[in-house]
């Protein structure tokens, strides 16, 4: 996968689709350090090396082109997808965290690219990361608590 891509060219590689009020031709950005995609985070593994880890129990798979559904918004509905040149990308998951927001550990060799209909698609240089949930702070009388970000 060419590492300067469209998000029609990424729609057309992968088979997934996007909403069409997004600009089909704008350059989708690759970014080698933190980055936000809705109610997911993508960290530089470096940053949390020391509380997000691989156990027993984790699970490693090839990512596909066709893609790895991340985590579904809150009704079940627009998934994050993770795509990838096939061999070239390895999610691990589960993973120990225990603030448990890490969803797992991806290992890349290549640009790596996280899709969702809503928000179009994020590229992931090569390196490994955790990619996660968000949390914020309520708002009003539940200024005390936090909770996941839902989009």
């Amino acid at each position: 996968m060419n590492s300067i891509m469209t998000l029609s060219d990424l729609t057309a590689l992968t088979g997934l689709d996007v909403f069409d009020y997004l600009d089909q031709e704008v350059s989708v950005p690759v970014i080698d350090g933190m980055q936000a995609q809705g109610d997911l985070i993508v960290v530089p593994y470096s940053l949390v090396a020391e509380i997000v880890t691989p156990g027993p129990w984790t699970r490693s798979e090839n990512v596909p082109l066709s893609g790895v559904v991340l985590l579904r918004s809150a009704a079940g509905g627009n998934p994050h997808s993770l795509v990838a040149d096939e061999g070239m990308c390895m999610w691990s998951t589960p993973v120990n965290d225990p603030r448990r927001l890490a969803l797992g550990i991806l290992d890349t060799r290549v640009t790596a690219y996280l899709i969702h209909p809503e928000h179009g698609a994020t590229g992931i240089a090569p390196g490994r990361y955790v990619i996660g949930r968000q949390r914020e702070r309520g708002v009003g009388r539940f200024f005390e608590r936090t909770h996941f970000v839902v989009d």
